[in-house]
């Protein structure tokens, strides 16, 4: 049993596919600590007659491994069976800022904060499942300290149809006010040595090119926004205060490069365009208050990541493993 490189970056997309940066997918960000800076600037645009909105983010991801092990066993009819079972957490903090009419409201933005848990299972009789659940919230300064949460879960089942092609499928459930059930589709399909082809239906789909062993460059599209809440104050009458939540969505394409420097960072520089804009307030009994439809407008991002090899729990896994022999895995 081994897991192959292109199958576990295609795991590790499924279960962050709502906080990765365009940055390339590998086995070390899966085995090793790590962690990811991001920034990201969407120019005012109009949202309108006579009005703006522009959009600035930035973020902080972190991924630790808890657990590594591989155990054997029979069963009552002493079939063998190999299990192997990492599991790793995830912390994510971003900032939202967005603005109207080159104000930003709020004052101070949006904050998010989430945790969460992934687990992935392989064994000779069960074959790859890969499991996730986390939670969060997402508010403004004056909502913070009385959020509404959020929740996340979901599994997925993965095929490797050889080194070359991998398929995953499986469903998240998502409670954000309301539940919903979202199917994935997975495919991880390398052509040659430098292009592969990852996409994670409906969140997001890259093209990659290796132009060299420390430069890679990407075709990225993704589904990205925001729920969060904020408070509609009532000074002369704080009864009337109402806890609305601002929602956002956006489809962006883009092309990013990504540099790995120094054997431990890997800096992206991502530039493109975001389309299909949805912008709306929603009352505390969910009806829609505004809604607006922004125009299309170009993005820029930047990420730097660092990543550790220093890590006793991973480096006994990989070996056992046989995977990750040569250490990091740009």
């Amino acid at each position: 049993m081994k897991f192959t490189r292109s199958a576990a970056g295609l795991i590790l997309l499924l279960c962050t596919a709502h906080h990765l940066a365009a940055q390339q997918l590998n086995m070390s960000r899966l085995f090793y600590p790590n962690a990811t800076l991001r920034a990201e600037y969407y120019p005012a645009s109009r949202i309108g007659e006579g009005h703006e909105y522009g959009l600035t983010r930035t973020s902080a991801l972190a991924l630790v491994p808890i657990q590594s092990e591989v155990q054997a066993s029979f069963s009552l009819r002493k079939k063998f069976d190999l299990r192997a079972v990492h599991t790793l957490m995830y912390g994510h903090y971003s900032q939202v800022s967005p603005s109207f009419d080159q104000v930003r409201d709020p004052l101070n933005g949006y904050k998010a904060v989430s945790l969460g848990v992934i687990r992935l299972q392989a064994s000779l009789k069960d074959r790859l499942w890969v499991y996730g659940g986390g939670l969060g919230i997402s508010e403004s300064n004056e909502t913070f300290f009385s959020p509404r949460p959020h929740l996340w879960g979901g599994a997925a089942r993965m095929h490797i149809l050889g080194l070359q092609t991998q398929l995953m499928y499986g469903s998240v459930v998502a409670y954000n006010q309301k539940f919903l059930v979202i199917p994935v589709f997975g495919i991880n399909k390398r052509f040659n040595r430098n292009w592969r082809v990852t996409a994670i239906l409906p969140f997001t789909a890259t093209v990659r090119y290796n132009a060299e062993k420390w430069l890679s460059m990407e075709a990225v599209a993704g589904l990205n926004g925001y729920s969060s809440g904020f408070k509609v104050a009532a000074p002369a009458a704080p009864e009337s205060e109402r806890l609305n939540r601002q929602t956002y969505r956006h489809v962006k394409a883009g092309i990013a490069a990504n540099a790995h420097l120094l054997s431990v960072l890997n800096v992206s520089i991502e530039a493109g365009a975001a389309t299909f804009r949805s912008l709306k307030n929603v009352g505390e009994t969910g009806h829609t208050l505004d809604a607006w439809q922004p125009s299309m407008t170009p993005y820029i991002g930047a990420s730097v990541r660092y990543i550790t090899s220093k890590s006793r729990l991973s480096s006994k896994f990989t070996r056992r493993m046989g995977i990750a022999e040569s250490g990091l895995n740009w």
